[in-house]
């Protein structure tokens, strides 16, 4: 019997040993240790010796989906574990990981996840300096309160996660504060009162904007992931243009790039997808995607993944017929005129106020050539190219906005130079209210030390290029849905 017993037992332990020796890595490849260690770097610059920063990573996820941490603490450690903080010391520079506690039986469950019991495998794969339990947090804070070092920054900005912005997540806090039977406050600021709370003798400053200007130049690594993201959409949107035919439905689409996001090792979507057929392209974040597209339609197709924390954001248009009719013809045609005399203008060293003078000085000349056969597209023409010339008047705004570990990524614009790294878009819009008309394409552009790189001009844009493509049998047409109810 106790051979028995010694026979289960010794069972039990080559099934745990095999269980926790996963072939999964623990840390990611997608950057070294080191690069990790020169962003701290420059927070360590920033904050000073009398000042620590204390990061807050992303909570065990709601639902049976798959854990993804903040953008801010991801850039700073790539540490994806739950509930983990990142002390950054200004004084010592020195850096901090609190972990939980190991979960065993979630781990026979889910398999391996770092934890406090793993410190000396988490800093030998992430370069960290020291590596605590979370329940030790409070320890460290209360050290720091009573010494020196009375000040402490953290982010006051919402956390990015999965396909989240800036503005969206403001616009998500706003939308619960503005619910007098919810009034929940976000995530950031409870922290912030913890903090208070707890060690009133803290100065909380805030650390949003160093990260934000630190994440406006991507480094050659960041941006190989940018481009990897870029091109997984670019296939899609591809894709789209040979499998559109009257009778599919927008969501076909929306399937269609997922199968090529996931194949490829996306994580996810940067955003969700606005494919949008005949009036729906009117309303621009229009994401419902449940319509069937006809014959005549017009159609906006704008997706992209999250490739290793990294997005990309693409927008193209077609004909869902295939064939461009009169009035697509004429205004696409128009607008793509306008829109490649912004894009082939972007040059490093030029500030963007400079590229819109050059851009707008080329859409005038295009407006008094073209012609138009109704009053409302030439209204909707001169309007465009006027609100065009308008902007470029000022020096503050920027060609598009910013993309990189969030689409609408984080910098801001002073009105200076383009430099090498910047990463951006550019999506101006077409409108004609009367018949609600939207037409928007989106290309993404990398500034090099060279000029400036558009890294996805090989996706058809030219009516020509759009039509030949569609001319070819698409996925969709390969694998029919299921149609039994």
């Amino acid at each position: 019997m106790r051979i028995f017993r010694c026979s289960i037992v010794l069972t039990s332990l080559l099934l745990a040993t095999r269980v926790f020796a996963q072939d999964v890595p623990l840390f990611t490849s997608d950057f070294t240790p080191e690069e990790f260690a020169a962003r701290r770097s420059k927070i360590y610059d920033a904050i000073g010796r009398n000042a620590f920063a204390v990061i807050q990573g992303a909570p065990s996820p709601t639902g049976y989906v798959k854990f993804r941490q903040t953008n801010e603490f991801y850039y700073l450690c790539g540490i994806e574990v739950p509930h983990a903080y990142l002390v950054l010391n200004g004084a010592s520079r020195t850096a901090s990981v609190y972990l939980p506690h190991r979960n065993e039986g979630r781990e026979r469950g889910e398999g391996k996840m770092l934890s406090a019991e793993d410190a000396d495998l988490v800093k030998k794969l992430s370069g960290i300096d020291n590596v605590y339990a979370s329940d030790l947090l409070a320890e460290q804070l209360g050290r720091f309160s009573n010494g020196s070092q009375d000040t402490a920054y953290t982010l006051f900005a919402p956390a990015e996660g999965l396909a989240v912005s800036r503005d969206l997540g403001i616009r998500v806090t706003a939308d619960a504060l503005a619910d007098q039977w919810d009034l929940t406050a976000s995530r950031e600021s409870r922290f912030i009162q913890l903090i208070k709370s707890r060690f009133p003798a803290l100065h909380i400053k805030n650390l949003s904007p160093t990260i934000d200007k630190m994440r406006l130049i991507k480094s050659p690594d960041e941006i190989t992931l940018i481009k990897k993201a870029t091109r997984l959409s670019s296939l899609a949107l591809m894709e789209a243009m040979r499998s559109t035919v009257p009778g599919i439905s927008e969501y076909e689409l929306d399937g269609m790039a997922k199968y090529i996001y996931h194949r490829n090792g996306a994580q996810g979507d940067a955003y969700y997808s606005l494919i949008a057929s005949a009036e729906n392209a009117f309303y621009p974040h229009y994401h419902e995607g449940k319509r069937v597209m006809k014959d005549g339609d017009f159609l906006l197709m704008d997706y992209a993944p999250d490739y290793g924390y990294y997005m990309s954001d693409v927008t193209r248009m077609m004909p869902v017929n295939g064939k461009f009719n009169s009035w697509q013809r004429e205004l696409y045609g128009f607008y793509l005129g306008c829109y490649k005399a912004i894009l082939y203008n972007i040059k490093a060293g030029l500030t963007a106020q400079q590229i819109k003078k050059l851009a707008a000085a080329e859409m005038e000349q295009l407006l008094k050539r073209s012609k138009f056969s109704k009053p409302i597209y030439e209204n909707a023409a001169r309007s465009f190219v006027q609100s065009y010339v308008r902007s470029s008047e000022s020096a503050r705004g920027m060609l598009g906005h910013w993309v990189g570990m969030a689409t609408h990524d984080v910098g801001g614009y002073d009105g200076g130079p383009l430099v090498a790294g910047m990463v951006f878009t550019i999506e101006p819009a077409l409108r004609v209210p009367e018949e609600k008309i939207y037409i928007r394409l989106e290309d993404m552009i990398i500034v090099t030390e060279k000029g400036a790189e558009i890294i996805t001009d090989y996706i058809p844009m030219d009516i020509e290029g759009i039509e030949k493509l569609m001319k070819e049998e698409g996925i969709l047409q390969k694998y029919p849905k299921d149609t039994v109810k």
